[in-house]
């Protein structure tokens, strides 16, 4: 009777570390939604995103399109992530201001090698950004997703990181709650402010630039799935 009660006790103590591990393995997601891209009270563009989740990480895809202040044409933008959002790769293609581009990054502890096609022409870099640099490309919204993701709605005091303007160079960037409004963020970047509005799950609602007359708000149609 005894070996009996160990032999159940065993099992019952397998068949619950199995369910137990399996419960806490990252759930894999998908969220997909489209930006609105409004200047000067005209819409300008769109942007549509894919933000996936899976067990190494998160991806962000991007396509679209603006023809003001600056024509821009998104024929693929990808952004990968580790579960810390540290950036581990990069890729563009598309035109801006008419002119084809396409950008290549791998990123490895902060060692980011490009491989740059310009209008036909190659060029390779290799420059060293701090290891968990907010990835920026000029005049791409939907990169700010990753920040929502990452604070949400509980950064509690300003904090400042940096930021990395793909290709070109790394700032220094501030962020904060506004006040009474955690789920405000306030970007100070150099002379530029910029106010991005999230939730609780970390969605990109909108994003504000006051001094550029420039508003990207989230499309009720494209709304965030789960």
């Amino acid at each position: 009777m005894l070996k009996k009660i160990l032999l159940l006790f065993i099992i019952f103590v397998l068949v619950s570390s199995f369910f137990f591990l399996f419960s806490i393995q990252p759930q894999k997601s998908t969220e997909r939604g489209t930006f609105s891209i409004i200047f000067m009270e005209e819409k300008v563009g769109y942007e549509e995103y894919t933000w996936k989740t899976d067990e190494t990480g998160y991806l962000l895809s991007v396509r679209g399109q603006m023809t003001k202040p600056i024509a821009l044409e998104i024929d693929r933008l990808t952004i990968r992530l580790d579960r810390s959002f540290i950036p581990l790769r990069y890729t563009f293609k598309g035109s801006v201001i008419g002119v084809a581009q396409e950008i290549e990054s791998s990123i490895s502890e902060g060692e980011v090698e490009s491989t740059i096609l310009v209008a036909g022409q190659e060029q390779k870099s290799t420059v060293k950004i701090k290891r968990d640099a907010f990835l920026l490309p000029i005049a791409i919204f939907s990169p700010y997703l990753i920040l929502t993701k990452k604070f949400r709605c509980t950064l509690q005091e300003k904090v400042e990181f940096s930021a990395y303007i793909i290709p070109q160079l790394e700032v220094t960037v501030s962020l904060k709650p506004k006040e009474e409004d955690p789920c405000t963020l306030i970007m100070q970047l150099s002379t530029l402010q910029i106010e991005v509005e999230t939730n609780e799950r970390g969605s990109l609602i909108a994003l504000h630039i006051p001094s550029q007359n420039l508003i990207v708000v989230q499309d009720i149609h494209g709304a965030p799935i789960r």
